[in-house]
C-alpha cells in the first residue's frame, strides 16, 4: 500500500512545461505501423507530420502549404503549417505575413496562427499571444479549439480567473475532447476550486487519455490532494521519524508512538490520524484502525486516500459491501487511485454488476496500459458480457506486446473455444473453433504439459463440439 508522500509538490514543474508545450502542439505523437499498413504510402498531412516528428521541417513545408490552400478553414492543417514554420526558423516572417494578411482581410484562422507563432517567442508568449487568441475568437465564437488555444495561453500566463472561461467553453463545446479537461482542472485549482479541478479530473480519467495527460493529471491531482501542504514545520522531524519506522523499519509501535506525540500539539492533522491507522492496521488491530480512518475522513472529508484505506481494511476483514461505498467516494474524490479502481472493478465483478466493473477496469486501461491485470480483467467482463470482440481486443493487447505471455495465449484459446460452444450459426462456429486451435496449440508448444490447453483441445476436437 502507498503511503503519502510528503515531496507530492514537486510536480509543479511538470505542470508548467505541460501547458507550455500544449498550446503550440509541440511533440506530434506518431503511431507504429505495420503489417500491411506500413507499405500503404501516406497522405500529404500524415507525410507532414512525419517529416515534423523527424525534425525535417522544410520538407513538411511544401506539403502543408499546398494542403492548407485547399482547405483555409482546417485548423489542424493551421497548426501543423504554423509549427513547421517556427522549427524551420521561419518565425518572424511566419508573423510578419499573418499580419498582412489580416492587414488585408480578418480571418480567425489568420488571429489563431498568429497566436500559435507569439506564443513560440518566450517575449510574445503572453499578452500578444492571448490578444490573437481573443481576436480569433470574437471572431469565430462557436469554434472550441480557440476558446481552448486562449485559454491555455491565459493560464501559461498566469492568468487563473481569465483562463476558467474559454477552458470552460472549449470542454462545452467539444465535451468529447479528453485533453480540454487538463487546463481547466489546473485553472480551476489555482483559483481555489478544488472539487472543480477535481471534477474535471475524473471526467479525463473516464475518457481515453493519452499517457503523457494521465502522468500531467497525476502530477496536478497530487498538488490538490497534498496532505502535508500546510503541515507545521515544527512537526516534521517527529513525522519523518514516524515514516521511517513504519516505511522502512516495518515498525508499527514507535510509528504510533511518534504520531501520537504530534497528535498531543496537533490534533487535528488529518494526515497523521491516516498514519496512524495504518500503523494499527498493520498491528491487526482493526477497531483503532477503522477509528482513526474515520477520524481523518471528519477532518479532512476532501481526502479520497482516508476514504480509500477505510475501504482496504473492510475488504480486508471480507465485508466488500461496506467497503465498496468508500472505494466509490475515493476515486470520486481522487480518480487518479489505481488500487482503489481496481478493488472496485472486483467488487463490481463479483457482485456481477459488468457494466460498473467494465467502467472500473476500462479506466484502469488508460491509468496503467503497461500493466496486463486490468486488461485482463477487462477482458473477463467483456466475455461475460458476450462481447467476444471486445475481450479478443484486450486479450491480443498484452500478447501481441509480449508474445512469450502464455497466460493470456491460453486465455484467447479458451476464449474462442467458448465462442465457438456458444456460437449457433456454423460458419462462426468453425471460424472461433479454427482460432482456438491455433491459440491452445501455441500454448502446448511453449508447454507440452499444459493440462488445461490440452483438455480444451481435446474437447474442441471431440465430436459433440463439432
Amino acid at each position: 500500500m502507498r503511503l503519502p508522500s510528503p515531496d507530492s509538490r514537486s510536480n509543479a514543474r511538470r505542470l508548467r512545461t505541460w501547458a507550455g508545450v500544449a498550446v503550440l502542439g509541440l511533440g506530434l505523437v506518431t503511431g507504429c505501423r505495420h503489417g500491411a499498413a506500413a507499405e500503404r504510402p501516406l497522405d500529404a498531412r500524415a507525410q507532414a507530420r512525419e517529416y515534423l516528428a523527424k525534425k525535417q521541417p522544410e520538407r513538411a513545408l511544401p506539403l502543408l502549404e499546398a494542403e492548407y490552400a485547399g482547405a483555409p478553414e482546417d485548423l489542424e492543417l493551421a497548426r501543423l503549417l504554423t509549427e513547421a514554420q517556427v522549427k524551420a526558423g521561419h518565425t518572424d516572417a511566419w508573423i510578419a505575413e499573418l499580419q498582412r494578411r489580416n492587414a488585408q482581410a480578418e480571418r480567425a484562422v489568420n488571429h489563431y496562427m498568429l497566436g500559435l507563432a507569439y506564443f513560440s517567442r518566450a517575449s510574445d508568449a503572453g499578452a500578444p499571444a492571448v490578444a490573437a487568441f481573443e481576436r480569433a475568437v470574437e471572431l469565430k465564437p462557436d469554434e472550441p479549439e480557440l476558446h481552448y488555444r486562449l485559454g491555455l495561453a491565459r493560464l501559461e500566463s498566469e492568468q487563473y480567473a481569465e483562463a476558467v472561461g474559454p477552458l470552460r467553453r472549449a470542454v462545452e463545446l467539444a465535451p468529447e475532447r479528453a485533453g480540454f479537461r487538463l487546463p481547466l482542472a489546473k485553472a480551476l485549482h489555482r483559483t481555489g476550486d478544488a472539487a472543480g479541478a477535481v471534477a474535471a479530473l475524473g471526467a479525463l480519467v473516464r475518457m481515453s487519455p493519452s499517457p503523457t495527460e494521465v502522468a500531467t493529471a497525476r502530477a496536478l491531482m497530487d498538488q490538490i490532494a497534498d496532505p502535508f501542504a500546510r503541515f507545521p514545520k515544527a512537526a516534521e522531524p517527529k513525522l519523518e521519524e514516524g515514516l521511517r519506522y513504519l516505511r522502512e523499519l516495518d515498525a508499527p509501535h514507535p510509528a504510533i508512538v511518534a504520531f501520537e506525540e504530534i497528535l498531543r500539539d496537533y490534533p487535528d492533522l488529518a494526515v497523521v490520524h491516516a498514519l496512524m491507522g495504518l500503523a494499527w492496521q498493520r498491528l491487526d488491530d482493526a477497531g483503532r484502525a477503522v477509528e482513526e480512518f474515520k477520524r481523518a475522513i471528519e477532518l479532512a472529508p476532501e481526502d479520497g486516500k482516508n476514504h480509500f484505506y477505510l475501504g482496504e481494511l473492510y475488504l480486508g476483514r471480507q465485508r466488500p459491501e461496506a467497503a465498496r461505498p468508500h472505494l466509490e467516494k475515493a476515486v470520486e474524490l481522487n480518480p487518479l487511485q489505481d488500487v482503489a479502481w481496481f478493488r472496485l472493478g472486483d467488487i463490481h465483478l463479483e457482485q456481477r454488476n459488468l457494466k460498473a466493473a467494465g467502467e472500473a477496469f476500462r479506466v484502469l486501461t488508460y491509468l496503467l496500459p503497461d500493466e496486463e491485470a486490468p486488461r485482463g480483467k477487462l477482458a473477463l467482463v467483456r466475455q461475460l458480457e458476450g462481447d467476444w470482440a471486445g475481450a479478443e481486443r484486450e486479450l491480443l493487447h498484452v500478447v501481441d506486446k509480449n508474445p512469450d505471455n502464455v497466460e493470456f495465449t491460453l486465455r484467447l484459446g479458451i476464449l474462442f473455444a467458448e465462442q465457438a460452444k456458444q456460437s449457433s450459426r456454423p460458419e462462426e462456429r468453425r471460424e472461433a473453433a479454427g482460432k482456438a486451435e491455433r491459440w491452445l496449440r501455441k500454448v502446448l508448444e511453449a508447454q507440452p504439459e499444459n493440462a488445461v490447453a490440452s483438455r480444451a483441445l481435446q474437447q474442441l476436437k471431440s465430436p459433440r463440439a463439432q
